[in-house]
């Protein structure tokens, strides 16, 4: 199963010069008052939605701060909202959990995309601030080309057509890179091509001669990736993008990680352009082993299909040698080895009004069911929205007794979901819709209110039959509407 887990994003930053701040702080104090004109007024802001009470919100807040203090050099304000006191505010910027990061242009919001550290808070402001392309002289070149950790330079003529191209991709991927165009260079043989600037490996890639889009992203996607990395918030969304399985390996301690590196480092290069390699620090974020069916023991080896979720975990049993490494993934590149299936055992009884699906009964209960829909929760035991949820899922369960709908749910932390599941589990509880019958990825999503009446007015809405269900005229109780915990 596709869970992003907590190696992942976010963060914020402001400027004294406008009203609102505090002595002591570069970040911003919005209001409702205040908000409109803050974020209009600005080329860029930074906003981040926040209660106070949050945990992920107070771990971001001494990062958030140094980032402010940064990136005021820079004239790129960065502001926080506090939706306990604010409430209608974040309602009306559809701010579903804490802390929502969300970049204003003028006033005009989209998701942050960055993690949330303090370097990557600036570094991915930076870029934004940027335009999508930035123009280059032989002068400014050098500087240009070590601006960031990748930094992508078109080497065109003014009147190339593949400068609209080059222009087009650079928006879609401004979040993760910074780009360039140049007239002419002696790293282009012919005349025009790319060339990819990194702080990393071999230092520059050279894509010579015609490309087009398909050919630039994959190029970008190859060589954007060290050959061997440690993973963390900063870059493990790079990996995810890059498409390639990712092996990971995972040491305790320095020692640990210095006993294995020359070795798996030499694989991996064999292995670029096909699978990444990267370390990941068990001190650290020993739970994500979890994420690929490893059992907390260290070292250990896995591979992870990025695009599926198939987990191909190395059997912790016998001695981990360099070998067995390689050949796991040799085996998972030629499809020879069948991924590893975490499942909890299916109930003997599975009759109540909540439907119990485990990773075995996936298939059965929701996918090839021809004949009935299903409404499934993905839930967490330790998840406290999803405790509060609980019982009014039980009642909605009640509701549609004798119909042609199911009420299901499924913990996503004891259960992987089928390869064939187009989505990933970003947070909980996440509730989806799918019609009997429908398409292997033809799944609706339930982003409403968390009240049984709610839920009601979208199964009427979307049922394939339907199925008479009173729903009540008065004010209905809701499940912490705007509350959604992170992985």
């Amino acid at each position: 199963m596709r869970i992003s887990s907590a190696i992942a994003l976010v963060g914020l930053a402001a400027t004294t010069l406008m009203a609102g701040v505090r002595a002591e702080s570069d970040v911003i104090d919005l209001t409702a008052k205040n908000f409109a004109a803050s974020v209009g007024d600005e080329k860029i802001m930074l906003v981040e939605f926040f209660a106070p009470w949050c945990g992920h919100c107070k771990a971001l807040a001494p990062e958030y701060e140094i980032a402010a203090t940064q990136l005021k050099e820079h004239g790129i304000p960065i502001a926080k909202v506090d939706c306990t006191v604010e409430t209608d505010l974040c309602q009306e910027q559809g701010v579903q959990g804490y802390p929502t990061l969300k970049v204003f242009r003028e006033g005009t919001p989209s998701d942050y995309q960055g993690a949330r550290k303090a370097d990557a808070i600036v570094s991915y402001l930076k870029k934004q601030n940027l335009p999508p392309v930035s123009d280059v002289t032989a002068e400014t070149l050098e500087a240009f080309s070590k601006s960031d950790k990748v930094v992508i330079v078109g080497v065109l003529p003014k009147d190339d057509e593949r400068r609209e191209e080059l222009e087009r991709i650079a928006k879609i991927y401004r979040d993760d890179y910074v780009f360039g165009v140049i007239e002419s260079s002696d790293e282009v043989a012919s005349g025009s091509g790319v060339v990819l600037y990194k702080q990393f490996d071999e230092g520059k890639n050279v894509l010579d001669g015609a490309f087009d889009a398909e050919s630039l992203v994959e190029f970008i996607k190859e060589n954007s990736v060290p050959t061997m990395d440690e993973i963390g918030p900063n870059n493990y969304a790079r990996y995810m993008d890059s498409g390639l399985p990712l092996a990971y390996f995972f040491f305790a301690t320095p020692e640990q990680k210095a006993q294995y590196s020359a070795e798996i480092e030499a694989v991996a290069k064999t292995f670029k352009g096909k699978m990444n390699f990267a370390y990941i620090d068990a001190s650290k974020f020993g739970a994500h082993a979890a994420n690929i069916n490893l059992k907390e023991q260290w070292p250990a080896f896995g591979v992870q299909n990025v695009v599926t979720g198939a987990k191909f975990p190395l059997d912790q049993e016998g001695e981990l040698t360099i070998e067995r490494m390689q050949k796991l993934a040799d085996d998972v590149l030629a499809g020879t080895v069948e991924p590893s299936v975490k499942s909890e055992a299916a109930p003997e009884s599975n009759d109540g009004p909540v439907k119990v699906v485990v990773a075995t009964t996936y298939a059965e209960i929701v996918e090839n069911n021809k004949d009935k829909d299903v409404l499934i929760e993905f839930y967490a035991p330790w998840c406290g929205h999803c405790k509060n949820l609980a019982p009014i899922y039980e009642e909605l369960g009640e509701a549609y007794k004798g119909s042609n709908i199911v009420i299901a749910k499924l913990d996503a932390t004891a259960n992987d979901l089928p390869s064939s599941v187009p989505f990933g589990i970003q947070g909980f509880p996440t509730i989806k819709f799918r019609k009997a019958g429908a398409a292997v990825d033809e799944y609706i999503d339930y982003n409403g209110n968390r009240s049984k009446e709610d839920f009601i007015e979208f199964l009427n809405e979307n049922a394939t039959d339907k199925f008479e269900v009173k729903v009540s005229e008065e004010k209905p109780v809701v499940a912490e509407d705007i509350e959604h915990d992170e992985l």
